[in-house]
């Protein structure tokens, strides 16, 4: 997808924000308060806490997302890590909001985000360009949502991201993200308190045209580690309710 295809959705309500101050106000109390996360299939998520609603990654049902139902849900900020259409289809989104889709720092809702640039393949971004990784502070919760990065975090990244609450790293391979190995070695760069795997297989899965893996080649790797499995495509973090050490948090989706 052209950059100017993206930016002409804007005419359908959606605006691009490439500017630090996407608006902001005090909400300080609402910062402490919890965090809703909702999977929507693929890398994208709701973030729901704060006084925000934030979607990342919203995508075209095709190939590996084939089977997914679109995340048509409305939000007041829409992250992008990168313009392919498994991550970056902001035509199909309701509403009004305001979107980004470039490294560098915004505010918006008294919420600040880092978008840091890393490579969506392993020869240097010449395949598929660069990915942005999504750092932010919503209701309590320090999240760092890794979109399609493939190239291993360097230090300069990780000094940028921080050790997060939460971390949504891909897990299923291809030549555009981690596969189990790297983001196992991803995890223990981070050391987040949360891992919530992305990209991986599922039966959304195109058979013929997807080429990433299941989950399970990831857990397999991770053995050691608590693996959790909700009931639901949903869960709610509370600040004061981390776990000490990494865990491993697996949301259902609904087919």
């Amino acid at each position: 997808m052209k950059r100017r295809q993206l930016m002409g959705y804007a005419g359908a309500g959606l605006v691009t924000a490439l500017v630090a101050n996407l608006g902001s106000e005090s909400q300080a109390d609402a910062q402490s308060s919890g965090l809703s996360v909702q999977w929507l299939g693929h890398t994208c998520f709701l973030f729901t806490g704060g006084g925000a609603k934030i979607l990342v990654n919203p995508f075209r049902a095709v190939g590996c997302t084939a089977g997914y139902r679109l995340p048509k849900v409305a939000a007041d900020l829409v992250l992008i890590s990168s313009q392919l259409l498994d991550e970056g289809a902001v035509d199909v989104l309701p509403g009004n909001a305001k979107l980004i889709y470039e490294p560098g720092v915004y505010e918006f809702k008294g919420i600040k985000f880092q978008g840091i640039a890393i490579d969506h393949d392993r020869k240097g971004g010449k395949q598929f360009g660069s990915n942005t990784a999504w750092s932010w502070k919503q209701g309590g919760i320090n999240i760092l949502h890794l979109g399609g990065a493939a190239a291993p975090i360097s230090i300069e990244q990780k000094i940028l991201m921080g050790r997060p609450d939460v971390a949504l790293i891909p897990v299923g391979g291809s030549a555009k993200a981690y596969n189990a190995e790297e983001a196992k070695q991803a995890v223990q760069i981070l050391n987040p308190k949360v891992v919530i795997p992305t990209h991986y297989r599922t039966q959304a899965a195109d058979a013929a045209t997807c080429d990433i893996s299941p989950l399970d080649d990831f857990l397999t790797l991770m053995q050691g580690m608590t693996v959790r499995r909700s009931n639901g495509d949903s869960i709610s973090i509370n600040p004061g309710k981390l776990p000490e050490n990494s865990e491993i948090q697996v949301l259902s989706y609904k087919f």
